[in-house]
């Protein structure tokens, strides 16, 4: 009847969770390039900035690495994860495969701006 018992012992340890966010993580390979196409130029009038992340940075992964590597305040990331596809080419009459990625859209503050070229 021990599995059962009601008698319970109570734990004497606790664990101790660390809130150190910053520390812990490589901020420097959160973002891998920017994307520099003819939407994300046109989009950079808008304060709206265009990076290609890794696979498993999140928004706030993102927010912080854009905020201690370019120095500027990000209001708002949007994250598009675009997923790899095999696709026929009408040059080489077989199946070629696309690679996919992930991006990151960052929304800027008034008066800031990123200089990418």
């Amino acid at each position: 009847m021990a599995l059962f018992s009601r008698n319970k012992k109570k734990s004497t340890t606790e664990k101790v969770v660390s809130i150190a966010r910053s520390t812990d993580r490589d901020l420097s390979r959160v973002l891998i390039k920017p994307r520099i196409t003819e939407k994300a130029i046109s989009k950079g009038d808008q304060n709206v900035y265009t990076f290609v992340i890794t696979r498993t940075a999140t928004k706030h992964d993102v927010s912080d690495a854009v905020r201690a590597l370019y120095n500027v305040t990000p209001v708002k990331v949007n994250i598009v994860n675009k997923k790899p596809r095999q696709v026929m080419s009408r040059a080489k009459g077989r199946m070629v495969g696309e690679q996919g990625l992930k991006k990151a859209y960052v929304y800027l503050k008034a008066g800031d701006s990123i200089t990418l070229v």
